[in-house]
């Protein structure tokens, strides 16, 4: 799973952060950051991803589709 955070987009709510606190944390900024991508298992990953109220987070699958958020 490759990730991806939207830096423009986070507005700190950190909720990725309390949701799989060993793969993102906030940087000095406040922004959301990749801390280790594989610090949580992929259930927990993308429940933090769903979890971001801005959809900040954009998960992708081994090929490369786009799991999170969902195309429209």
């Amino acid at each position: 799973m490759r990730i991806e955070i939207d830096r423009e987009a986070c507005i700190s709510v950190a909720t990725c952060v309390a949701v799989a606190p060993h793969t993102f944390e906030l940087d000095d900024e406040g922004i959301a950051i990749i801390k280790d991508a594989s610090g949580d298992d992929a259930k927990t990953i993308l429940q933090a991803a769903q979890s971001c109220p801005v959809n900040a987070i954009r998960l992708y699958d081994d090929s490369g589709k786009q799991i999170h958020p969902p195309k429209k």
